[in-house]
């Protein structure tokens, strides 16, 4: 028998390297599949104007039907894009650290943070270091240094082109979600401070049927945090909604 398919999408400024904690936990069962966006890791920059939707479509692409899909960040953007307008691919959906339909302050704080990446894009990945990886936190300094490097090595205006994405589709998502039909769960980290428990809830809430969780302690890099509790709770949701062939 096959083994079930997952996929893996990470957030903006990353690339697949952040998956390789978790995939340690997941290998052993699953079919794993990492996909990198646009403009991340070995793709092309992503064009100014770039959509949600091109992004959707440029994964859709890389998908077969009936996998397993998990996005981090601007990834379960991407995968809720994917399980709405393509359900055909997706067997299940989890929304790793996902905002959803900010309000109009947490829109505002975003937006201030885009605006400051297009004028210091090297102080904006630090500003992303320390709060993804404080003081005390679990993370060692060679994964710290890690996220640093990939970050660093983005091209700016393509980052920017992404990271804009990821700043207003929330708001163009919102709208679709109760239309989502896919067993649908969202997870995010307690301490996450940009996709707060809240936003989990408010996703669970405008999904039907949406299950969420929250994991106690955890920052916003929970793939690379705590990728043993995080694989628990992944693992556990396919299990619950196994894709019938």
């Amino acid at each position: 028998m096959s083994r079930a398919r997952v996929a893996l999408i990470h957030g903006v400024g990353l690339d697949a390297t952040m998956w390789a904690p978790l995939r340690e936990y997941l290998e052993p069962e699953y079919d794993v599949q990492v996909l990198e966006l646009l403009g991340h890791g070995s793709r092309e920059a992503a064009p100014e104007g770039l959509t949600l939707a091109d992004l959707a479509a440029d994964v859709a692409e890389r998908l077969e039907p009936g996998t397993h899909v998990a996005g981090f960040s601007l990834g379960a953007l991407v995968a809720q894009h994917l399980a709405r307008f393509r359900p055909d691919l997706v067997a299940s959906l989890v929304c790793v650290g996902s905002v959803c339909d900010r309000t109009a302050q947490e829109h505002a704080a975003v937006m201030m943070r885009l605006n400051s990446a297009a004028s210091d894009f090297p102080a904006t990945v630090e500003a992303s270091i320390r709060r993804w990886y404080p003081d005390g936190s679990p993370v060692t300094a060679e994964q710290v240094e890690a996220t640093r490097e990939v970050l660093l090595r983005n091209d700016p205006r393509s980052f920017l082109a992404c990271y804009r994405v990821f700043a207003t589709a929330d708001a163009e998502m919102a709208p679709e979600l109760p239309r989502i039909a896919v067993p649908s769960h969202a997870v995010t980290g307690e301490l996450d401070p940009g996709s707060t428990p809240a936003m989990s809830a408010r996703l669970a809430a405008a999904i039907p049927g949406c299950t969420y969780s929250v994991i106690k302690g955890a920052r916003h890099m929970m793939p690379v945090e705590r990728p043993q509790e995080l694989a628990k709770t992944l693992t556990a949701f396919f299990k619950e909604h196994p894709h019938v062939h």
